[in-house]
């Protein structure tokens, strides 16, 4: 199964995390990226795109609002949600005062 994993952080929390902290959560990172994953941080800019009325309406806010903004994400294949869970709590968002969304994908083959 696969697994969406939306990061949200900020600057202050992985600057006040020591040396050591860094290389390793930068280290859980590697590990989840050696399996194969898509991982990538994202820049700040947004665009949010709706088209209620047939006509596409673009704004440079994003729609949901967050007490940190989104970082980066990855997308996961794992067996369960567990596993997830296992490889994103010890990398810089989960570590560094921000958190991990996980939703997982629906599997369109079983509809």
């Amino acid at each position: 199964m696969k697994f969406l994993c939306l990061a949200y952080g900020d600057e202050a929390g992985w600057n006040a995390l020591s040396e050591a902290d860094k290389a390793r959560v930068t280290a859980a990172d590697d590990v989840i990226r050696r399996r194969g994953s898509l991982m990538a941080a994202v820049r700040p800019e947004v665009r949010t795109v709706r088209n209620w009325e047939d006509e596409p309406v673009v704004t440079t806010q994003a729609y949901a609002q967050h007490a940190l903004a989104l970082a980066g994400f990855s997308v996961i294949e794992a067996d369960a949600i567990e596993e997830v869970i296992g490889l994103v709590a010890e990398t810089p968002c989960a570590r560094a005062g921000g958190y991990i969304e996980i939703r997982p994908f629906w599997n369109v083959a079983d509809s």
